[in-house]
């Protein structure tokens, strides 16, 4: 009997380093998939305050060459890298961006700022960035479209000099798909990185006040308005937005309540005075 007792407990052994076996196995075979190896790769690593290479040279949905720096001057650019064989998020940015773009109603396309779209793909079709460019535009209000929204194409030495000077990471996952991270760079007018906004859908707050820092301050109808909206919104690098600070509204409240005290007590003393000199 005991013999026979240690035989099971023998076998019970070997199944259960059969079954961890099988576990650690399947464990390493999922870590090192291809796929999620590649997917590794993707990613932002963000670079405040660096510039970017105005030098560049790539090709518009026209398909005439222009230089990067030609769009960055004057106003601030968002900057954003797609590729136009994507087939659903990339459709999507663009629609979102339009919408977004709709809901600043104190900033505007082209006179306030630009956008850049840049293809990661090298090999990316003419014929596929007229359809893009012409479908988003197409969604647009306004005039010139093309001069304040270009579709990008370039060759991959210049896409990566660009991507890598912004700090985002892509992979190829197919012969003619990309995983890339969803992110918006914000440029000043002097080709300076200023902001990442992620994510498929902006908030028209969180670009706008983006937007207006990129600038110092310095578009929209109202720079008064622009300081009082900086002063009281700061950038969450946790949570990725703009949140209102409760502590700066708080002292510029008191702030403002001293200063119309004291306005009114200077007034009340001049009034005083004249009235004891008249009699």
């Amino acid at each position: 009997m005991e013999s026979q007792a240690s035989k099971i407990w023998a076998v019970r052994i070997v199944q259960w380093l059969a079954l961890l076996w099988l576990v650690l196995s399947g464990g390493q075979a999922k870590a090192h998939d291809p796929q999620d190896l590649m997917l590794e790769k993707v990613g932002v690593e963000e670079h405040l305050g660096a510039g970017i290479p105005l030098d560049l040279t790539f090709t518009d949905q026209q398909g005439r060459a222009v230089r990067l720096g030609d769009y960055v001057k004057a106003m601030p650019v968002l900057l954003t890298l797609n590729y136009y064989g994507c087939p659903t998020l990339c459709p999507l940015v663009f629609r979102n961006m339009v919408q977004t773009l709709k809901g600043m109603k104190d900033l505007s396309l082209g006179r306030d700022f630009r956008i850049v779209t840049v293809s990661i793909n090298p090999n990316e079709s003419l014929a596929l960035a007229q359809d893009k460019s012409r479908t988003t535009y197409g969604m647009l209000e306004g005039a010139a479209p093309e001069k304040n929204w270009p579709f990008l194409m370039g060759e991959h030495l210049a896409i990566e000099r660009l991507t890598r000077s912004v700090g985002v990471r892509y992979a190829r996952i197919a012969t003619a798909e990309f995983a890339h991270p969803n992110v918006i760079i914000i440029v000043t007018p002097q080709g300076k990185i200023s902001r990442y906004l992620y994510g498929i859908e902006q908030q028209p707050n969180d670009l706008r006040l983006a937007l207006i820092e990129a600038s110092d301050g310095r578009i929209g109808r109202s720079q008064l308005l622009n300081r009082a909206l900086l002063y009281c919104f700061h950038y969450d690098p946790i949570g990725k937005k703009y949140v209102l600070v409760a502590s700066r509204i708080m002292t510029g409240t008191m702030t403002a309540l001293f200063a119309a005290l004291v306005i009114l007590l200077v007034s009340l003393w001049k009034k005083e005075s004249k009235s004891r000199k008249k009699s």
